[in-house]
């Protein structure tokens, strides 16, 4: 008989999943279940979350936070548990999986933690590629973006990538064909905006000035026209975030650093869906390089990045 017959052979599927800016958000009134409908065109850039999904002989889920995660995560508080969306996605996939084994995530965390970017969305959705790699689920794409709608709005997006128009919750995506580059710096802020808070803040404002939101239906055409010529300037004169003006409330300092990105050569700035990242729109990937220098000598973490980029994809796959 062979020794080696009836031993585990461990695999690992390591895949990458991009975050996103929302290049503008339209939010509708409090609906009487306690969300917002919005119109939102998302945008992938190319800062990735990886998911490296390890089959383990004992079962069940564990996560694990790579050392080389390029954020500074002192003092950031990750659940490893099934409060962390990557953990619900593989039991997600477990669920619908003929056999699957345990697994353990180990996840390199680069998109900014509650920086409004979809992080923990692109761990989601890198996690369910993974794991439906892993088990050999063989789950169609269509499959896999139903069970990313369980798991939260921007999951759906995270694993489509490229641009899209987000209706509904956010999670009624239709993709634009939107493939021209446009080049950002991003400024990671040291704190997180919770978005739930965010929303609050939009609703109390609105109710001191008695503006009556209407409910938003589409987004504006003339953003997507600027997206598909990548014309950044006609892109600068569209750029539109509801939730800005509250994010600011709640951190003025976004207001300083929109100004320093827009006083070194940025042609735009807004807050990236609920905040705290800034998204500063340049020319070209070299204004974008420059820029993200120049902001350094102010002590901000910023980082140069272009869009449309795929969605999650896998990037190896090892047996171990």
């Amino acid at each position: 008989m062979n020794a080696l017959a009836g031993r585990f052979a461990a695999r690992t599927v390591r895949v990458k999943a991009p975050g996103k800016v929302n290049v503008s958000l339209d939010v509708g009134p409090l609906r009487p279940d306690g969300y917002h409908s919005v119109a939102s065109v998302y945008l992938a850039v190319s800062l990735y979350e990886e998911v490296a999904a390890t089959s383990t002989e004992a079962p069940g889920i564990t996560i694990s936070i790579s050392q080389d995660s390029t954020l500074d995560l002192d003092g950031v508080d990750i659940p490893l548990d099934e409060k962390n969306l990557a953990y619900r996605a593989a039991a997600i996939m477990a669920d619908v999986s003929e056999h699957p084994t345990g697994v353990h995530l180990e996840i390199t965390k680069r998109v900014p933690v509650a920086g409004g970017m979809g992080g923990g969305s692109a761990d989601a959705a890198a996690t369910l590629v993974a794991c439906d790699a892993l088990w050999n689920s063989g789950l169609s794409r269509d499959e896999l973006a139903h069970l990313a709608a369980e798991l939260g709005a921007d999951v759906p997006f995270s694993l489509l990538g490229g641009t899209a128009v987000g209706l509904g919750l956010g999670d009624e995506l239709s993709p634009a064909l939107a493939k021209a580059q446009t080049d950002w710096v991003l400024v990671a802020a040291d704190y997180g905006l919770p978005t739930p808070e965010v929303y609050h803040t939009l609703d109390r404002l609105r109710d001191a000035e008695g503006v009556d939101a209407p409910e938003p239906e589409a987004v504006d055409p003339k953003i997507l026209q600027a997206l598909r010529s990548g014309d950044a300037d006609a892109l600068s004169r569209v750029l539109v975030n509801d939730l800005q003006r509250a994010s600011i409330e709640l951190a003025p300092a976004l207001r300083d650093t929109l100004g320093i990105g827009e006083s070194h050569g940025a042609i735009a700035g807004i807050v990236s869906g609920s905040g705290p990242t800034v998204a500063l729109l340049t020319h070209s990937p070299a204004a974008a390089e420059s820029l993200a220098e120049d902001l350094l000598h102010y002590g901000l973490t910023a980082i140069a990045v272009h869009g449309p980029v795929h969605g999650a994809r896998i990037i190896s796959d090892t047996l171990l």
